[in-house]
């Protein structure tokens, strides 16, 4: 196929005109058009480069990779000459190398060292509405320069998909280009019913739903989307198995595999294929001849988990619009058929659109990026979208507890520097760093591999299994990763045989997704230069290491009898119940959940926990103690003590109980003790609360006496004011009340509630009736009917604007009437009420 004659070419001579002219550019187009490969060589060969080069960010390594080989084809050469690409662990380029496809990182740290990004002329952004973290950060930066050093940086976003309006706002001004592309219908069927994958496998799913596209008589190659390496082989396997197979090559596409076998599955090939793939297919890269695509509907999506502290790859349901993209790669050549493994009734559950992914991850390695960069004030960097301030204030205190921030100017520290070389989030960069230090290196890969996935302990077992893996795999009282390191080995021992680990209690299958990420993070420690041979003379060394990585997570037994801790950083929780260390009274937790428990409250949970000595913490974080007295209160007691405290960080390791604090402090423990309801203040009595609820009232009926309103903060100073010099529930009782609330109000002001808003209200008879104030509405005032014979009219407060609500009592002292309108009482009712109590009360005087 001639790539001049590709869809993206209708757009060539507007994006040239418009690039001379604007330094920035935004070009969407459908997968398929070319853009990925044909516009970095229209911008080379129309002279926009000059002597530099042209840049482009790819989300993904295996695009980066296949894209450079693809355009180094077309242009007659090989990838590393000409055209060439750099992922981590590879660079496939040259001096004479002018267009160069990279990983979204890769342009990022050379920022670091190449700040002006010299040699480069223009820098393209592919796939923008994956909306990848650190494409929104290089953008950002590379916007910035743009702006300052480098106006004659050229920058373009390109994607398939873009809502522009967001970014056009943030480039203007920008040219704006759009490739309608060439696209066919395709046909979207579902399932009749809704699928457990858990009991049926999402691979069988797909090949049974493949078979019938096949008897159905679907014509072309088929692509079927997996979510992972994992259930790709398993669908290679079970697609293989078919009858319907013979014929067709079956291929797997993702990015772990070897190159070779990745370029096998873009291949031409006399036979019809079926390429199962991850969402790499779904936009980065397009499969001539696919008109049959099977969709799972899931793909693995990093996201932050606030369990572990880290960004985590877990299955998930992808978006509408994803869906959308991957039933497109059917009608590129020709209409075609889109097969989704669930009921059009579920479809509108999944979500419209992913989230970007700066809502959605921890920020820890891009804010230590930003720092090293020498950007101090994260939230005033103008990001394309703002990341939630307490997303990055989470990340910046964990930086600070590893070390990597300074803990007073906020800067990059030295150990923050080396950990940035380290393509790892900084928690697992700090473990390694650690641990070339204590010489096991190669038991914290394992264990920073362990804390990737699920569990690999069955949590519910039987007696037998139980026993069975105490006898196996032993006892372990410092950490639960030593268990977890033994299963671990045992499982790769024997191949991860299901029925052998399932004896044991092991899942056989999260073992088996464990060695990738060991291998990855051994590749990684050499890289660095860092030492696989084991050195370390016990397990001390790891749980150092652990502890180097995992301190904000660092917690105290609160007792021994129950699994309470208090945790850094002002949390509290508990122990796990299945841990294995449940004597150490100092912990470090490798995860830390929040479970809903009754009533919708909150329980946190240790887990995967590992005992850490207190001379540790001296050794490793001497500037992270402190000492402080403060007061406390006891429960039991029901007394304010002084105690002498020395802290890491905000954790108090030791305690000393002893005197008495200073007495404001006691006076608001005291106090939130009173308004908990805890203790009481015996003298703060009716009284008290009618005499706040008379200012309030006049505060509201008689606004014009500008009285100060009381309330629950006025009320929580009166409360502590009268706890001053008091130090236990014994002491309350001697204090007084009444003449700390009324000083509330000058003696003028409290004249003025005497008068308009009095205590009683004295009635014909001499009787003086007590008024009964409320939260709400009108007081109210109790008289016999007798004492009420000479009232004509209503009776009222307030300098006559406000009638009292009257209970009208009986004889025996229970209301007959209750009403603000005495008149109309006399009048319309007392006649019938009289002749029934004449008659029930004959010696009362009537009227």
């Amino acid at each position: 196929m001639n790539p001049k004659t590709l869809p993206i070419y209708e757009v060539e001579s507007a994006l040239v005109t418009q690039m001379r002219a604007l330094p920035r550019g935004i070009v969407t187009a459908p997968t398929g058009s070319g853009k990925s490969t044909q516009v970095p060589q229209m911008l080379l060969d129309r002279g926009l480069l000059g002597a530099g080069q042209v840049v482009i960010l790819q989300p993904r390594r295996i695009a980066a990779r296949m894209l450079a080989a693809r355009v180094a084809h077309e242009r007659g050469g090989q990838p590393g000459g000409e055209v060439g690409y750099q992922i981590r662990f590879e660079d496939v380029t040259s001096k004479a190398t002018r267009i160069r496809y990279v990983t979204e990182g890769i342009l990022l740290r050379q920022m670091l060292s190449n700040p002006r990004l010299d040699g480069i002329s223009a820098v393209i952004f592919d796939e923008f509405h994956e909306r990848h973290l650190y494409g929104d950060l290089t953008l950002a930066r590379a916007l910035a320069l743009q702006k300052t050093e480098r106006p004659d940086l050229l920058i373009l976003v390109m994607s398939a998909t873009l809502d522009t309006a967001l970014l056009e706002k943030y480039l203007a001004p920008c040219a704006l280009l759009e490739s309608a592309g060439r696209t066919f219908s395709v046909h979207v069927d579902y399932l009749d019913k809704p699928v457990d994958f858990d009991h049926e496998p999402v691979w069988e799913v797909a090949t049974r739903e493949w078979e019938r596209a096949v008897h159905g008589g679907a014509e072309g190659d088929a692509l079927i989307f997996m979510p992972g390496a994992y259930e790709i082989a398993r669908t290679v396997q079970t697609l293989q198995t078919s009858p319907l197979a013979r014929g067709w090559v079956v291929l797997p596409l993702h990015g772990e595999l070897p190159p070779m076998e990745q370029d096998a599955a873009v291949a031409d090939y006399d036979k019809r294929k079926v390429i199962v793939a991850t969402n790499v297919a779904e936009t980065s890269l397009t499969i001539p001849g696919v008109r049959i695509v099977i969709d799972s509907g899931l793909a693995r999506i990093p996201r932050y988990d606030p369990h572990r502290g880290i960004n985590t790859l877990l299955i998930e349901k992808i978006s509408r619009a994803s869906t959308d993209q991957r039933a497109g790669r059917a009608g590129r050549t020709a209409p075609g058929h889109c097969l989704r493994l669930w009921t059009v009734r579920e479809h509108p559950q999944r979500p419209p659109q992913e989230l970007p992914e700066i809502r959605r991850l921890d920020l820890a390695e891009v804010i230590l990026t930003l720092k090293a960069a020498g950007i101090t004030d994260i939230a005033g960097f103008q990001w394309l979208e703002s990341p939630d301030p307490k997303s990055v204030q989470r990340s910046e205190t964990l930086l600070r507890d590893l070390g990597a921030l300074d803990e007073h100017t906020g800067a990059i520290t030295p150990i923050g520097q080396r950990m940035l070389s380290f393509p790892v989030h900084p928690r697992y960069a700090r473990m390694l760093l650690a641990a070339q230090e204590f010489g096991c290196v190669r038991a914290a890969c394992l264990a920073a591999a362990l804390t990737q996935g699920r569990s690999l302990l069955v949590r519910r077992t039987g007696k037998d299994t139980r026993s069975d893996r105490e006898d196996f795999l032993g006892e372990e009282t410092t950490s639960d990763f030593f268990i977890l390191m033994r299963a671990w080995n045992y499982a790769d021992r024997v191949g991860y045989d299901l029925n052998k680990c399932r004896r044991l209690g092991i899942h056989a299958q999260a073992a088996r997704q464990v060695r990738p990420l060991f291998d990855f993070f051994q590749r990684i420690a050499r890289e660095q230069g860092l030492t696989l041979e084991e050195r370390a003379a016990d397990d001390a060394a790891l749980r150092r290491c652990l502890l180097l990585g995992f301190s904000d997570q660092l917690a105290v037994r609160l007792d021994g009898g129950t699994l309470r801790c208090q945790i850094v950083h002002g949390r509290r929780g508990q122990l796990a119940r299945e841990s294995s260390v449940r004597d150490a009274p100092l912990i470090v937790a490798a995860e830390v959940n929040e479970i809903e428990g009754r009533g919708g409250e909150m329980n946190v949970l240790l887990s995967t926990i590992t005992a850490v000595e207190a001379d540790w913490l001296r050794d490793l974080f001497p500037d992270d103690f402190h000492e402080r007295t403060v007061a406390v209160y006891d429960h039991e007691e029901k007394r304010v003590f002084a105690e002498r405290q020395r802290l890491f960080r905000d954790l108090p390791l030791e305690i000393k109980r002893g005197g008495q604090p200073p007495e404001a402090e006691a006076a608001a423990l005291l106090a939130a003790e009173v308004l908990k309801g805890d203790l009481k203040l015996d003298k703060w009595d009716d009284e008290v609360e009618q005499w706040i609820l008379r200012v309030n009232f006049l505060v509201t009926f008689r606004p014009d006496l500008a009285l100060p309103e009381i309330g629950e903060a006025d009320r929580k100073l009166m409360i502590e004011q009268i706890c001053l010099g008091a130090y236990s529930q014994k002491d309350l009782r001697s204090k007084s009340v009444v003449p700390v609330v009324r000083s509330w109000l000058t003696g003028v002001q409290q004249a003025v509630v005497e008068k308009f808003a009095p205590e009683r209200l004295e009635l014909p008879t001499g009787h003086r009736a007590r008024i009964t104030y409320g939260l709400d509405g009108p007081p109210t005032v109790a008289a016999k009917i007798q004492d009420l014979y000479d009232v004509k009219g209503a009776l009222t407060i307030a300098g006559g604007r406000v009638p009292l609500v009257i209970q009208i009592l009986g004889p025996n002292f229970r209301p007959v009437q209750v009403t603000q309108d005495l008149p109309g009482f006399w009048r319309d009712h007392y006649p019938r009420i009289k002749q029934e109590l004449q008659r029930k009360y004959p010696k009362h005087k009537w009227r």
